[in-house]
């Protein structure tokens, strides 16, 4: 994160510590100062956006981020435990829409996103393209997942609302 650049979406993650740490891209991005890092739920920053593969809602170029978004860079068997606890902070739950993985252990799987990916893809469809690069370029597969995406993320960005989202997610599987 940058506080020069007003124009950075603040991005965070809930790390669970699960995860090798030479293959952990929250931690990566953590080094690059492009996310900041936190093993604490209660440390979260309120009201900002969460990733939330569960969510009824589809992140959409309507949704206020200026409180930033976050990211829960843990195993699935963590979800269980962090959703209920994070149900106590006002935060604005959001799935992604349908999106193919490029990394390199689910590439090609649809909704199977690492952190890097979905930070990657929720900045794409706020609008913030410039930021989406930069954080996947801090990765040797990064442009794979831009260019397998493409055509969605352009749809997806000229969405209006949540509803659009779905509507144009439909297109795709």
């Amino acid at each position: 994160m940058n506080p020069t650049n007003q124009r950075d979406i603040s991005l965070y993650i809930y790390h669970a510590g699960q995860c090798d740490p030479k293959k952990c891209t929250g931690r990566k991005l953590a080094r690059f100062d492009l996310a900041r890092l936190y093993d604490r739920i209660s440390r979260l920053p309120r009201s900002a956006i969460l990733l939330d593969p569960t969510a009824e809602k589809a992140l959409s170029p309507a949704d206020d981020y200026r409180k930033g978004i976050i990211v829960l860079d843990c195993s699935w068997e963590e979800v269980e435990r962090v959703f209920p606890e994070l149900a106590k902070l006002n935060l604005e739950h959001r799935a992604l829409p349908y999106l193919l993985a490029g990394n390199p252990v689910n590439f090609g799987r649809p909704f199977k996103l690492n952190s890097a990916e979905a930070f990657a893809a929720a900045l794409y469809i706020l609008g913030h393209k410039e930021q989406a690069e930069k954080v996947l370029s801090k990765f040797n597969w990064g442009h794979s997942f831009l260019e397998l995406n493409k055509e969605p993320l352009e749809e997806y960005a000229t969405a209006k609302n949540s509803t659009e989202i779905v509507e144009i997610q439909s297109h795709y599987f």
